[in-house]
């Protein structure tokens, strides 16, 4: 078994969508996986696909927001699959709105989620990774990042991770560490299905108005995101770090 092979990886956020084809194609790599989502059960399907491929995973329940939670579940991953040297912060959600009907509930949710999910499990993992002189650390940004209307909340939210991305290959470059950013376009998920929801449109025409306005006239899948998560968590990754990926379809400008 090769070293790749024996790489622990932690996806948050993996019970669906992006998550859980990024945990089914980092098990397709040979890692072990710890699939994290809030409700531990929801994580039952993505276990079970990564399992009968001949993969090992395990399911965690985790509010990536709560640090004791956070602190227990990578002490858990560690035990049960070994040190976790791959780190993927995916989980999210969205609480989205104009600004002026916005709630400080809605734009705390977000916040927590994402900015400081992505923090504590960053630190929690951060030791395992500098004993063992590599790591790779992923942050799922998003092309909202970069504004969009009725997201003040997402969009801030995924432009920070771009600040905490660079701040973290900063930091831990010299331990053997990388860390990276994905932003997704339109993606076919549960998210973008609630956004058709909530400007009113049949997620299927959505879809279709979406792909026009983009240059390789299709929307995107989990899939096209977890193939560019693979690259940046591979060995032969290493001397990429600090980056934003935009995985769109095309340029966004």
């Amino acid at each position: 078994m090769s070293t790749t092979e024996q790489r622990v990886a932690v996806v948050t956020g993996a019970a669906r969508g992006i998550g859980a084809a990024t945990a089914v194609r980092l098990a397709a790599e040979g890692r072990a996986v710890a699939v994290i989502d809030l409700d531990e059960a929801a994580c039952k399907d993505t276990v079970a696909q990564i399992t009968a491929a001949g993969g090992k995973a395990i399911a965690v329940g985790c509010d990536v927001s709560d640090e004791a939670r956070v602190e227990a579940a990578v002490a858990r991953i560690a035990q049960e699959l070994g040190a976790p040297t791959i780190l993927v912060n995916n989980a999210g959600v969205l609480r989205d709105n104009l600004l002026f009907k916005m709630s400080a509930g809605d734009w705390d949710t977000v916040m927590n989620v994402h900015l400081r999910g992505a923090f504590l499990m960053s630190r929690a993992v951060q030791s395992h990774m500098v004993e063992a002189n590599f790591g790779r650390i992923v942050n799922l940004s998003s092309s909202s990042a970069l504004g969009n209307r009725g997201q003040v909340n997402y969009a801030a939210a995924k432009a920070g991770l771009q600040g905490f991305t660079k701040t973290l290959a900063k930091e831990l470059g010299k331990f053997g560490v990388t860390a990276n950013s994905v932003a997704p376009g339109f993606i076919v998920t549960e998210m973008t299905k609630a956004t058709a929801d909530r400007v009113g449109m049949d997620f299927e025409e959505f879809q279709a108005a979406a792909a026009t306005q983009i240059p390789v006239q299709r929307v995107g899948r989990p899939e096209d995101i977890a193939n560019a998560i693979a690259f940046f968590t591979g060995d032969a990754a290493g001397f990429v770090s600090g980056q934003v990926m935009y995985v769109a379809g095309g340029p966004l400008n």
